[in-house]
């Protein structure tokens, strides 16, 4: 027997069939599921469902159930005016060190450069995190026991070709400690769910990590991320692209100006190298990865002028980069504005974009069903200033600000209380 389903604005109502009914008293009671939560008068910014325009979300034991324009919020047993604001899939940052720990003279594998990522991550309106290779196959449980299992932040992860992870420059040089079918392993028969690529960093050889890492990730199926710098003198990155990358591999610290160690993208006369442009329309991926030292004004601003964006704006969390030029990805995300990036191709590069890097098609999006992770921003005018990885300032009149992030239909930051009942209201016993 089948069961007729209808929908009115603001609720959910599943009617039974004349039959049930006569069992059920003879009545003709309808169950109508309510609304938790109804986000109202935003201008949602959804990427992947096309939908760029004024919008009422709501959301009903954790899920998204409805995303249309008007919703009636009769049935919402909460609403939150977003009128003037952005609403937006709870933003990926997918570069961050967050094996947070306290291993003595450890550099990030469980170590106080690792940040506890809940700390940093609602308030910019991030709800996923990938840690970028902090830890290897041979720590990766103890990361995940510490961080990921505690984190109410999702915590995904790509997992260092390096045994010990960033256990410190010199473990990061160890070719026998790189072990390809150890790595695929501990990702295909372990972890695939938490585990979405491998990464390949701070090798000051020759190509053999990267090598190795891609190596995994043909076993694996997943992609690699690549660090390519601390090479002197520096490495060909158009040999890197072309013969050791393949397409859906990642290239992080795509902005960096460092080249005494890394070649950038940039050449000496401010024009994008045409390979680059070449090799992301076959495929490849670039990471913006701020970091404490991988982001320069004079590598992103003639890169974007001249068509060439990141398709991913990530931060490289850790603690000399959150206290330094990066501050966070509301920060990064700002930088991008006022270098000329339209709102909407942004909010692309930390929601769609990065969850079909990860292969997580289940994030990034508003779709009705799926878990509601969700960002609610503003977007301020006025005299603003932003510094890059080099101390050096450029002015801008546009900010992202947070004002509410929601992780599976939570609250977990509310800049200005728009969540949250008057005070009066407890007086009044409301």
């Amino acid at each position: 027997m089948k069961l007729i389903k209808s929908v009115r604005p603001g609720a959910t109502c599943i009617r039974f069939p004349a039959v049930w009914l006569l069992i059920l008293l003879f009545s003709t009671t309808s169950y109508c599921q309510s609304i938790d939560l109804l986000i109202k008068g935003g201008h949602v910014i959804d990427p992947k469902n096309r939908i760029d325009g004024a919008m009422d979300v709501a959301i009903t034991a954790g899920k998204i159930v409805q995303v249309a324009a008007a919703i009636s919020p009769s049935d919402a047993k909460k609403v939150v005016e977003a009128k003037g604001m952005y609403v937006s899939p709870g933003f990926i940052d997918m570069h961050v060190h967050v094996f947070n720990g306290t291993t003595p003279e450890a550099y990030i594998a469980n170590a106080a450069t690792s940040v506890a990522p809940d700390g940093f991550t609602f308030r910019t309106g991030v709800t996923t995190v990938v840690d970028a290779g902090s830890s290897g196959w041979r720590n990766f449980k103890l990361f995940k026991a510490q961080t990921i299992d505690r984190a109410q932040t999702r915590v995904l992860a790509f997992l260092n070709i390096v045994g010990t992870g960033m256990a410190s420059r010199y473990e990061e040089q160890d070719l026998n400690d790189m072990n390809p079918q150890m790595v695929a392993n501990m990702i295909k028969r372990l972890y695939p769910n938490i585990i979405v690529g491998i990464k390949s960093a701070h090798y000051w050889g020759d190509y053999s990590q990267v090598q190795r890492a891609v190596e995994a990730g043909n076993l694996a199926e997943v992609p690699v991320m690549v660090d390519f710098g601390e090479h002197r003198p520096p490495l060909s990155i158009e040999k890197l692209f072309r013969e050791y990358l393949r397409p859906g591999d990642i290239f992080t610290h795509t902005y960096a100006h460092g080249p005494n160690d890394r070649e950038t993208v940039v050449d000496d006369q401010g024009k994008v190298k045409p390979f680059v442009l070449e090799m992301q329309k076959k495929g490849l991926v670039f990471d913006v990865g701020h970091g404490g030292g991988a982001f320069a004004w004079r590598q992103a601003i003639p890169s974007i002028k001249q068509g060439f964006l990141a398709n991913v704006i990530s931060t490289d969390l850790h603690t000399d980069s959150m206290n330094g030029g990066m501050k966070g990805l509301d920060n990064v995300i700002s930088k991008f504005l006022n270098m000329g990036v339209p709102l909407s191709e942004a909010i692309l590069r930390v929601t769609w974009n990065p969850a079909q890097v990860i292969k997580r098609p289940e994030l990034g999006n508003l779709s009705v069903g799926s878990e509601a992770d969700i960002t609610v921003f503003s977007v301020r005018t006025g005299d603003f200033g932003f510094i890059d990885a080099r101390r050096l300032k450029m002015k801008g009149n546009k900010k992202l600000e947070a004002e509410l992030t929601l992780r599976a239909g939570k609250v977990v930051w509310d800049l200005n209380g728009i969540a949250a009942a008057s005070w009066e209201s407890e007086i009044q016993g409301k």
